[in-house]
């Protein structure tokens, strides 16, 4: 947030949106070129079907195009320490469309985590007074949240594939369609040394963030791993107030502790009782643990983790879990 924020100063914020992006596509695919040219495994990962490939493209869209555009230009009104915070919000939308339409479990230490997470967000918001052109910067800040959330459940639905293959198709992608936007509205180029430090933040921040976002929505569910994020706007928030001599408001305090304690309840949470494993099907990197006792009808040098092709039977045992890609059962 910091730096996108002193950045928005030397370009539109479109297309500061569709550099961050490109940075993000170009690095994370370089990256994935390098991994498979260096690779010594003996199982190639799974090709996306053409459903894969329609839920990837809805998520670009929300996430890679509409979102960005979004926060850029809420960003330009609105301090980077106040963003910053607002960020939280997409994990409770995050949390609230997995609930409701995705139908992950959650239970009352969860919700209340969200709530006060929410509670936060709606004082960070306030400006004082009901006005519109106060508060144009954030219910932009707050759609990006929203475009995000719809991103990330769209997203779980892939999220068993190449973490970085996935994050770099939707990162060119977005940062393609959003850029050449830009520059079809009239958009000028910044100076050279500003969009490499735009590519730049885009691959860290963008990038190998969605990577590392996408194992965890594999591990972990769309909900919760929109909570654990949840910890990013904070570290963005204090960069903010040191690098940009920010003076936050005077909620701007109760609403970090609320967002805190919020977090703190995602992040001790414990689940586990008796249940069910139906027949499941599909391809993905594996060791193996308890869910993954299968033989092979190909040749295995025994290298773990592996990718394949493989059938997990029936199962029935209790442990502690979270709704990763083989706990998504109903409760």
């Amino acid at each position: 947030m910091p730096v996108a924020k002193i950045l928005t100063g030397h370009m539109s914020p479109l297309l500061l949106a569709g550099l961050l992006y490109l940075g993000s596509g170009i690095g994370l695919l370089i990256l994935f070129g390098l991994r498979r040219l260096l690779s010594k495994s003996d199982t190639p990962a799974a090709a996306l079907s053409l459903r894969d490939m329609g839920w990837l493209g809805a998520a670009t869209v929300f996430g890679g195009v509409i979102g960005p555009v979004l926060l850029m230009t809420g960003l330009a009104s609105t301090p980077a320490s106040t963003a910053s915070l607002l960020l939280n919000l997409e994990g409770v939308f995050t949390a609230v469309l997995a609930w409701i339409v995705f139908k992950e479990n959650a239970d009352r230490r969860i919700v209340l985590g969200m709530l006060l997470i929410l509670t936060a967000g709606v004082l960070l918001a306030w400006p004082g007074s009901w006005s519109f052109t106060g508060m144009a910067g954030v219910f932009m800040i707050i759609g990006a949240c929203a475009g995000w959330a719809l991103d990330n459940n769209l997203t779980r639905k892939v999220s068993a594939h190449d973490a970085l293959f996935i994050a770099g198709i939707k990162g060119l992608t977005a940062g393609c369609i959003t850029t050449g936007i830009a520059l079809a509205q009239g958009a000028n180029l910044p100076g050279f040394l500003s969009i490499v430090l735009a590519a730049g933040v885009g691959f860290v921040g963008y990038g190998v963030s969605l990577a590392l976002f996408v194992v965890a929505l594999r591990h972990v569910g769309a909900a919760r791993t929109g909570a654990y994020f949840s910890l990013a706007p904070f570290i963005g928030a204090g960069a903010s107030l040191i690098l940009l001599h920010e003076s936050p408001a005077g909620l701007f305090w109760p609403a970090a502790g609320l967002m805190a304690v919020g977090l703190w309840l995602h992040l001790s949470e414990r689940h586990q009782h008796e249940h069910t494993h139906t027949e499941l099907a599909h391809h993905h990197g594996h060791v193996h643990d308890a869910h993954h006792q299968h033989t092979h009808d190909f040749p295995w040098t025994g290298t773990e983790p592996h990718n394949h092709f493989h059938v997990h039977p029936p199962l029935r045992h209790s442990h502690p879990h979270y709704p990763d890609i083989h706990h998504r059962h109903r409760h």
